[in-house]
């Protein structure tokens, strides 16, 4: 959903979509390659990290920057 809008795209739109953000093209791409590329995009998109920069050091470093979200 995060790469074509909808939940319900077919395979071929996936692929589309992804040529269009990646800027690629190569007419003989395999489907179930773009999948898995769409999921390793959507993995990228909701890491919060576009930067590419460390975030934390450490779990000590995480609850020291985060602790509302200890429980």
């Amino acid at each position: 959903m995060s790469i074509t809008g909808r939940g319900a795209a077919s395979k071929e739109q996936v692929a589309a979509m992804l040529m269009s953000i990646l800027k690629f093209r190569k007419p003989e791409i395999k489907l179930d390659a773009t999948d898995g590329l769409a999921a390793a995009l959507c993995h990228f998109y909701q890491s919060n990290n576009c930067t590419g920069e460390k975030k934390y050091t450490g779990w000590k470093d995480f609850l020291k920057k985060n602790p509302g979200r200890v429980r």
